[in-house]
Protein backbone atom coordinates (compact mmCIF):
# COMPACT_ATOMS: atom_id res chain seq x y z
CA UNK A 1 0.00 0.00 0.00
CA UNK A 2 1.38 2.92 -1.35
CA UNK A 3 0.97 6.47 1.55
CA UNK A 4 1.07 9.69 1.44
CA UNK A 5 4.67 11.39 1.49
CA UNK A 6 4.74 11.62 5.76
CA UNK A 7 6.66 15.03 7.13
CA UNK A 8 6.05 16.22 10.86
CA UNK A 9 5.24 19.98 11.73
CA UNK A 10 8.45 21.61 11.81
CA UNK A 11 9.14 22.86 15.54
CA UNK A 12 11.14 25.73 15.05
CA UNK A 13 8.24 27.47 13.51
CA UNK A 14 7.47 29.80 16.28
CA UNK A 15 3.95 30.25 17.73
CA UNK A 16 4.57 33.87 17.98
CA UNK A 17 4.11 34.08 14.50
CA UNK A 18 0.72 33.63 15.01
CA UNK A 19 -0.03 34.82 18.53
CA UNK A 20 -2.10 38.10 19.10
CA UNK A 21 -2.61 39.13 15.21
CA UNK A 22 -5.77 40.34 14.70
CA UNK A 23 -5.36 40.35 10.72
CA UNK A 24 -4.41 37.67 8.26
CA UNK A 25 -1.44 35.90 8.18
CA UNK A 26 -1.09 35.12 4.70
CA UNK A 27 1.12 37.50 2.24
CA UNK A 28 -0.61 39.94 0.33
CA UNK A 29 2.14 38.66 -2.55
CA UNK A 30 0.70 35.02 -2.04
CA UNK A 31 0.87 33.65 -5.90
CA UNK A 32 -2.51 31.73 -5.52
CA UNK A 33 -4.34 35.37 -5.09
CA UNK A 34 -3.23 37.59 -7.95
CA UNK A 35 -5.22 37.59 -10.41
CA UNK A 36 -8.37 35.55 -11.55
CA UNK A 37 -8.57 33.07 -14.33
CA UNK A 38 -12.75 32.60 -14.31
CA UNK A 39 -15.23 35.50 -15.40
CA UNK A 40 -19.24 35.08 -14.90
CA UNK A 41 -19.05 36.47 -18.00
CA UNK A 42 -17.33 32.91 -19.39
CA UNK A 43 -20.72 31.34 -18.52
CA UNK A 44 -23.16 33.88 -19.58
CA UNK A 45 -26.02 32.12 -21.56
CA UNK A 46 -27.10 33.34 -25.38
CA UNK A 47 -29.12 36.43 -25.92
CA UNK A 48 -26.86 39.03 -23.77
CA UNK A 49 -27.54 37.87 -20.21
CA UNK A 50 -25.27 37.81 -17.83
CA UNK A 51 -25.23 34.20 -15.60
CA UNK A 52 -27.30 33.84 -12.94
CA UNK A 53 -25.50 33.34 -9.09
CA UNK A 54 -27.24 32.08 -6.10
CA UNK A 55 -26.00 31.42 -2.41
CA UNK A 56 -27.35 28.56 -0.03
CA UNK A 57 -26.39 28.74 3.29
CA UNK A 58 -27.12 26.45 6.43
CA UNK A 59 -25.38 27.69 9.47
CA UNK A 60 -23.62 24.81 11.07
CA UNK A 61 -24.33 23.83 14.12
CA UNK A 62 -27.59 25.13 14.61
CA UNK A 63 -29.80 21.90 14.31
CA UNK A 64 -31.04 22.87 11.06
CA UNK A 65 -34.14 20.47 9.90
CA UNK A 66 -32.59 20.51 6.19
CA UNK A 67 -28.72 20.64 6.80
CA UNK A 68 -28.45 20.38 10.12
CA UNK A 69 -27.31 16.59 9.46
CA UNK A 70 -24.82 14.51 7.27
CA UNK A 71 -25.04 16.06 3.82
CA UNK A 72 -29.20 16.12 4.19
CA UNK A 73 -29.11 19.54 2.38
CA UNK A 74 -27.01 18.00 -0.49
CA UNK A 75 -30.17 17.32 -2.50
CA UNK A 76 -31.45 20.91 -2.24
CA UNK A 77 -27.98 21.87 -3.27
CA UNK A 78 -27.55 19.53 -6.64
CA UNK A 79 -31.50 20.45 -7.24
CA UNK A 80 -30.69 24.36 -6.85
CA UNK A 81 -27.49 24.09 -8.84
CA UNK A 82 -29.47 22.51 -12.30
CA UNK A 83 -31.61 26.14 -12.00
CA UNK A 84 -28.83 28.20 -12.00
CA UNK A 85 -25.64 29.17 -13.80
CA UNK A 86 -23.42 29.50 -10.50
CA UNK A 87 -24.24 28.23 -7.12
CA UNK A 88 -21.91 29.32 -4.03
CA UNK A 89 -22.34 27.66 -1.02
CA UNK A 90 -20.16 25.98 1.92
CA UNK A 91 -19.05 22.51 3.16
CA UNK A 92 -21.65 21.94 5.87
CA UNK A 93 -24.16 22.14 2.74
CA UNK A 94 -22.37 19.76 0.26
CA UNK A 95 -20.27 17.41 3.09
CA UNK A 96 -21.79 14.12 3.29
CA UNK A 97 -19.13 12.54 5.38
CA UNK A 98 -18.40 9.22 3.03
CA UNK A 99 -20.01 10.57 0.43
CA UNK A 100 -20.39 13.60 -1.93
CA UNK A 101 -21.96 14.63 -5.52
CA UNK A 102 -19.72 16.56 -7.92
CA UNK A 103 -21.57 19.46 -9.37
CA UNK A 104 -19.18 21.81 -11.82
CA UNK A 105 -20.97 25.03 -11.07
CA UNK A 106 -20.98 24.96 -7.34
CA UNK A 107 -18.25 26.47 -5.53
CA UNK A 108 -17.45 24.78 -2.11
CA UNK A 109 -16.75 28.14 -0.12
CA UNK A 110 -15.92 27.98 3.83
CA UNK A 111 -17.53 29.86 5.79
CA UNK A 112 -15.33 32.62 7.20
CA UNK A 113 -14.72 33.47 3.83
CA UNK A 114 -18.15 33.37 2.50
CA UNK A 115 -18.46 36.23 4.92
CA UNK A 116 -16.02 37.93 4.07
CA UNK A 117 -17.03 37.58 0.35
CA UNK A 118 -20.80 38.81 1.35
CA UNK A 119 -19.10 41.76 3.04
CA UNK A 120 -17.53 42.73 -0.36
CA UNK A 121 -14.06 42.09 1.15
CA UNK A 122 -12.62 39.23 -0.96
CA UNK A 123 -13.72 37.89 -4.08
CA UNK A 124 -13.89 34.48 -5.40
CA UNK A 125 -11.29 32.58 -8.18
CA UNK A 126 -12.65 29.60 -9.57
CA UNK A 127 -9.70 27.01 -10.20
CA UNK A 128 -9.34 23.83 -12.46
CA UNK A 129 -7.37 22.50 -9.41
CA UNK A 130 -5.88 22.83 -5.76
CA UNK A 131 -2.73 21.73 -4.24
CA UNK A 132 -4.70 20.04 -1.31
CA UNK A 133 -2.42 19.31 1.94
CA UNK A 134 -3.24 16.88 4.74
CA UNK A 135 -3.03 17.60 8.60
CA UNK A 136 -3.32 15.12 10.71
CA UNK A 137 -3.69 15.30 14.91
CA UNK A 138 -0.76 13.75 16.71
CA UNK A 139 -3.56 12.54 19.38
CA UNK A 140 -4.77 10.24 16.79
CA UNK A 141 -4.30 6.80 17.53
CA UNK A 142 -2.14 4.73 15.25
CA UNK A 143 -4.70 2.45 13.51
CA UNK A 144 -7.25 5.19 13.08
CA UNK A 145 -4.71 7.62 11.43
CA UNK A 146 -3.47 4.65 9.23
CA UNK A 147 -7.70 4.00 8.46
CA UNK A 148 -7.56 8.14 7.24
CA UNK A 149 -4.45 8.04 5.21
CA UNK A 150 -6.01 4.48 3.17
CA UNK A 151 -9.21 6.40 2.42
CA UNK A 152 -6.77 9.51 1.30
CA UNK A 153 -4.77 7.33 -1.00
CA UNK A 154 -8.12 5.49 -2.22
CA UNK A 155 -9.42 9.36 -3.13
CA UNK A 156 -5.65 9.80 -5.01
CA UNK A 157 -5.92 6.33 -6.46
CA UNK A 158 -9.64 6.27 -7.88
CA UNK A 159 -10.61 9.63 -7.64
CA UNK A 160 -7.30 11.57 -9.00
CA UNK A 161 -7.43 13.85 -6.11
CA UNK A 162 -4.64 16.08 -6.11
CA UNK A 163 -3.59 15.61 -2.46
CA UNK A 164 0.14 15.91 -2.14
CA UNK A 165 1.26 15.58 1.52
CA UNK A 166 0.55 15.20 4.91
CA UNK A 167 1.63 16.44 8.04
CA UNK A 168 1.24 15.16 11.94
CA UNK A 169 1.06 18.60 13.87
CA UNK A 170 3.69 18.41 16.52
CA UNK A 171 1.26 18.27 20.01
CA UNK A 172 -2.14 17.10 20.13
CA UNK A 173 -4.66 19.43 19.38
CA UNK A 174 -6.86 18.31 22.36
CA UNK A 175 -10.82 19.66 20.84
CA UNK A 176 -12.95 20.44 23.48
CA UNK A 177 -16.97 20.70 22.54
CA UNK A 178 -20.36 21.85 24.51
CA UNK A 179 -23.06 23.77 23.80
CA UNK A 180 -23.40 26.90 24.50
CA UNK A 181 -26.43 27.51 26.85
CA UNK A 182 -27.05 31.16 25.72
CA UNK A 183 -28.31 30.03 22.06
CA UNK A 184 -28.12 26.61 21.65
CA UNK A 185 -25.53 26.31 19.09
CA UNK A 186 -23.09 23.46 19.33
CA UNK A 187 -19.50 25.25 19.46
CA UNK A 188 -15.86 24.19 21.30
CA UNK A 189 -11.99 25.14 20.64
CA UNK A 190 -8.67 23.49 20.56
CA UNK A 191 -6.12 23.58 23.37
CA UNK A 192 -3.50 24.18 21.12
CA UNK A 193 -4.10 26.46 18.11
CA UNK A 194 -0.48 27.19 17.30
CA UNK A 195 0.40 23.64 16.91
CA UNK A 196 -2.96 23.42 13.66
CA UNK A 197 -0.97 26.81 12.50
CA UNK A 198 2.47 25.31 12.56
CA UNK A 199 1.46 22.62 10.73
CA UNK A 200 -0.31 24.58 8.05
CA UNK A 201 2.64 26.63 7.55
CA UNK A 202 4.92 23.99 6.72
CA UNK A 203 2.67 22.25 4.42
CA UNK A 204 2.33 25.68 2.37
CA UNK A 205 6.09 26.34 2.68
CA UNK A 206 7.21 22.63 1.72
CA UNK A 207 4.89 21.75 -1.08
CA UNK A 208 2.71 25.20 -1.90
CA UNK A 209 -0.13 23.67 -0.84
CA UNK A 210 -3.40 26.03 -1.18
CA UNK A 211 -6.06 23.88 0.21
CA UNK A 212 -5.58 22.51 3.36
CA UNK A 213 -7.96 19.44 4.97
CA UNK A 214 -7.83 19.12 9.33
CA UNK A 215 -8.50 15.70 10.95
CA UNK A 216 -8.91 16.24 14.54
CA UNK A 217 -9.46 13.26 16.94
CA UNK A 218 -12.44 14.28 19.23
CA UNK A 219 -13.73 12.82 22.16
CA UNK A 220 -15.40 9.99 21.98
CA UNK A 221 -19.26 10.79 23.65
CA UNK A 222 -21.50 8.21 25.44
CA UNK A 223 -23.58 6.85 23.05
CA UNK A 224 -26.87 8.03 24.53
CA UNK A 225 -25.23 12.01 24.27
CA UNK A 226 -25.66 11.09 20.31
CA UNK A 227 -29.05 9.08 20.04
CA UNK A 228 -30.75 12.32 19.00
CA UNK A 229 -28.40 13.35 16.34
CA UNK A 230 -28.51 9.51 14.96
CA UNK A 231 -32.12 9.47 15.02
CA UNK A 232 -32.50 12.46 13.10
CA UNK A 233 -33.09 15.08 15.79
CA UNK A 234 -31.13 17.90 17.94
CA UNK A 235 -27.88 19.57 16.74
CA UNK A 236 -24.75 18.19 15.64
CA UNK A 237 -22.74 18.31 18.64
CA UNK A 238 -19.33 18.20 16.30
CA UNK A 239 -20.39 20.75 13.68
CA UNK A 240 -19.58 24.06 15.91
CA UNK A 241 -15.85 23.44 16.75
CA UNK A 242 -15.18 21.65 13.57
CA UNK A 243 -16.18 25.41 11.90
CA UNK A 244 -13.49 26.96 14.55
CA UNK A 245 -10.96 24.99 13.29
CA UNK A 246 -11.82 25.77 9.69
CA UNK A 247 -12.13 29.34 10.32
CA UNK A 248 -9.23 29.91 12.28
CA UNK A 249 -7.12 28.54 8.90
CA UNK A 250 -8.89 30.45 6.56
CA UNK A 251 -8.71 33.51 8.56
CA UNK A 252 -4.80 33.27 9.49
CA UNK A 253 -3.70 31.65 5.77
CA UNK A 254 -6.52 32.91 3.17
CA UNK A 255 -6.75 29.50 1.67
CA UNK A 256 -9.62 27.29 1.72
CA UNK A 257 -9.95 24.58 4.95
CA UNK A 258 -12.47 22.06 6.18
CA UNK A 259 -12.54 19.84 8.82
CA UNK A 260 -13.34 16.25 9.34
CA UNK A 261 -13.37 14.63 12.50
CA UNK A 262 -11.59 11.67 13.83
CA UNK A 263 -13.57 9.28 15.87
CA UNK A 264 -13.87 5.77 16.91
CA UNK A 265 -16.54 3.93 15.18
CA UNK A 266 -20.10 3.93 16.75
CA UNK A 267 -21.73 1.16 17.84
CA UNK A 268 -23.85 -0.41 15.00
CA UNK A 269 -27.64 0.37 15.92
CA UNK A 270 -30.66 -0.65 14.35
CA UNK A 271 -32.36 3.36 14.67
CA UNK A 272 -30.37 5.84 12.47
CA UNK A 273 -32.42 8.09 10.60
CA UNK A 274 -31.75 8.05 6.64
CA UNK A 275 -30.35 12.24 7.68
CA UNK A 276 -27.56 10.86 9.70
CA UNK A 277 -26.25 7.36 8.39
CA UNK A 278 -23.83 9.12 5.76
CA UNK A 279 -21.71 9.00 9.47
CA UNK A 280 -22.42 5.24 9.66
CA UNK A 281 -20.75 3.97 6.87
CA UNK A 282 -17.20 4.33 6.87
CA UNK A 283 -14.11 5.11 9.32
CA UNK A 284 -13.94 8.58 8.29
CA UNK A 285 -15.77 11.45 7.32
CA UNK A 286 -12.69 12.73 5.09
CA UNK A 287 -13.74 11.86 1.46
CA UNK A 288 -16.21 14.57 0.70
CA UNK A 289 -13.76 17.27 2.30
CA UNK A 290 -11.08 16.18 -0.21
CA UNK A 291 -13.46 16.35 -2.92
CA UNK A 292 -14.56 20.01 -2.06
CA UNK A 293 -11.59 21.05 -1.62
CA UNK A 294 -9.83 19.53 -5.03
CA UNK A 295 -11.37 22.85 -6.84
CA UNK A 296 -12.83 24.85 -4.16
CA UNK A 297 -12.44 28.93 -5.64
CA UNK A 298 -9.38 30.45 -4.04
CA UNK A 299 -9.55 33.63 -2.02
CA UNK A 300 -8.64 37.03 -3.35
CA UNK A 301 -8.23 40.12 -1.70
CA UNK A 302 -6.15 42.43 -3.09
CA UNK A 303 -7.47 42.56 -6.69
CA UNK A 304 -11.00 42.27 -7.07
CA UNK A 305 -10.96 42.77 -10.70
CA UNK A 306 -13.51 42.25 -13.13
CA UNK A 307 -12.95 38.30 -13.30
CA UNK A 308 -13.18 38.01 -9.90
CA UNK A 309 -16.63 36.59 -8.65
CA UNK A 310 -18.32 39.27 -6.13
CA UNK A 311 -20.91 39.97 -4.27
CA UNK A 312 -22.58 42.36 -6.21
CA UNK A 313 -22.73 39.61 -9.00
CA UNK A 314 -24.87 37.45 -6.27
CA UNK A 315 -28.91 37.48 -7.50
CA UNK A 316 -30.43 35.20 -4.46
CA UNK A 317 -29.26 34.23 -1.40
CA UNK A 318 -31.58 31.47 0.41
CA UNK A 319 -31.36 30.99 3.83
CA UNK A 320 -33.37 28.98 6.77
CA UNK A 321 -36.13 31.21 7.72
CA UNK A 322 -34.69 32.06 11.81
CA UNK A 323 -31.13 32.12 10.64
CA UNK A 324 -30.64 35.29 8.99
CA UNK A 325 -28.82 36.94 11.38
CA UNK A 326 -24.99 35.89 10.48
CA UNK A 327 -22.59 37.40 9.27
CA UNK A 328 -23.06 36.96 5.74
CA UNK A 329 -26.97 37.04 5.80
CA UNK A 330 -27.00 40.36 7.21
CA UNK A 331 -24.40 41.70 4.36
CA UNK A 332 -26.49 40.83 1.70
CA UNK A 333 -29.61 42.41 3.30
CA UNK A 334 -27.99 45.34 3.44
CA UNK A 335 -26.11 45.90 0.35
CA UNK A 336 -27.32 49.15 -1.34
CA UNK A 337 -26.62 48.23 -4.75
CA UNK A 338 -26.86 44.51 -6.57
CA UNK A 339 -28.75 44.20 -3.64
CA UNK A 340 -29.77 40.32 -3.78
CA UNK A 341 -33.69 38.74 -3.34
CA UNK A 342 -33.01 37.18 -0.21
CA UNK A 343 -35.39 33.63 0.50
CA UNK A 344 -36.06 32.44 3.84
CA UNK A 345 -37.45 28.91 4.01
CA UNK A 346 -40.14 28.36 6.67
CA UNK A 347 -39.42 24.68 6.82
CA UNK A 348 -36.26 24.72 7.78
CA UNK A 349 -35.97 25.96 11.25
CA UNK A 350 -33.12 25.90 13.99
CA UNK A 351 -32.31 27.20 17.41
CA UNK A 352 -31.96 30.25 16.75
CA UNK A 353 -34.35 33.37 16.61
CA UNK A 354 -33.21 35.59 13.70
CA UNK A 355 -35.85 35.91 11.10
CA UNK A 356 -36.41 39.13 8.86
CA UNK A 357 -39.15 40.32 10.31
CA UNK A 358 -37.12 40.48 13.57
CA UNK A 359 -34.14 42.19 11.77
CA UNK A 360 -35.70 44.15 9.37
CA UNK A 361 -34.81 42.00 6.38
CA UNK A 362 -36.71 42.64 3.03
CA UNK A 363 -37.23 38.60 2.06
CA UNK A 364 -39.45 36.54 0.48
CA UNK A 365 -40.66 33.67 2.67
CA UNK A 366 -41.47 30.64 1.45
CA UNK A 367 -42.82 27.28 3.18
CA UNK A 368 -40.35 25.14 1.94
CA UNK A 369 -37.53 24.56 -0.95
CA UNK A 370 -39.55 23.33 -3.26
CA UNK A 371 -41.41 26.69 -3.42
CA UNK A 372 -37.70 28.51 -3.05
CA UNK A 373 -36.72 27.16 -6.06
CA UNK A 374 -39.32 27.83 -8.07
CA UNK A 375 -39.07 31.64 -6.92
CA UNK A 376 -35.38 31.65 -8.31
CA UNK A 377 -36.40 29.87 -11.38
CA UNK A 378 -39.07 32.88 -12.20
CA UNK A 379 -35.99 35.28 -10.68
CA UNK A 380 -33.70 34.09 -12.95
CA UNK A 381 -36.18 34.75 -15.99
CA UNK A 382 -36.56 38.16 -14.92
CA UNK A 383 -40.12 37.32 -14.03
CA UNK A 384 -41.81 38.95 -10.84
CA UNK A 385 -42.13 35.61 -8.88
CA UNK A 386 -45.43 37.47 -6.76
CA UNK A 387 -47.02 37.09 -10.26
CA UNK A 388 -46.84 33.33 -10.23
CA UNK A 389 -49.21 33.35 -7.17
CA UNK A 390 -52.99 33.96 -7.16
CA UNK A 391 -54.24 37.68 -6.58
CA UNK A 392 -50.53 38.85 -5.83
CA UNK A 393 -50.01 41.34 -8.09
CA UNK A 394 -51.67 44.34 -7.07
CA UNK A 395 -52.65 48.17 -8.96
CA UNK A 396 -49.60 49.55 -9.51
CA UNK A 397 -49.06 52.61 -7.20
CA UNK A 398 -47.54 55.91 -7.04
CA UNK A 399 -45.53 58.53 -4.35
CA UNK A 400 -48.21 60.80 -3.78
CA UNK A 401 -45.75 64.24 -3.73
CA UNK A 402 -41.88 65.59 -4.29
CA UNK A 403 -39.71 66.76 -2.23
CA UNK A 404 -38.98 70.67 -3.26
CA UNK A 405 -36.32 72.77 -1.33
CA UNK A 406 -37.19 70.62 1.65
CA UNK A 407 -41.09 70.72 1.75
CA UNK A 408 -43.39 68.27 0.61
CA UNK A 409 -45.53 68.99 -3.13
CA UNK A 410 -48.48 67.40 -3.81
CA UNK A 411 -48.06 65.49 -7.10
CA UNK A 412 -51.08 66.73 -9.49
CA UNK A 413 -53.50 63.47 -10.95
Amino acid sequence: MALLTHSSALNSVAGQRFAGKTKPMWSTSNPFKTSCSFSNSQVTRSMGKRSYTSVMIVPTGVGACIGGFAGDALPVARTLSSVVDCLITHPNVLNAAMLYWPMTNVLYVEGYALDRFAEGLWGLQPVHQNRVGLVLDAGIEKELLLRHLQVVDATRASLGLPVVEYVVTDTPLQVEKWVDPKSGQSTGRIQHPDSLLRAVQSLIDRSMVNAVAVVARFPDDDVEDTDDYRQGMGIDLLAGVEAVISHMVVKNFGIPCAHAPALSPMPLSMLVSPKAAAEEIGYTFLPCVLAGLSNAPQYTVNKLGRDCILAGDVDSVILPIDACGGDGALAFSDRKRNKPLIIAVEENTTVLNDTPAKLGIEAVTVSNYWEAIGVVAAHKAGVDPYSLRRNRIKNIQHKSSVTSNGHSVPIAR
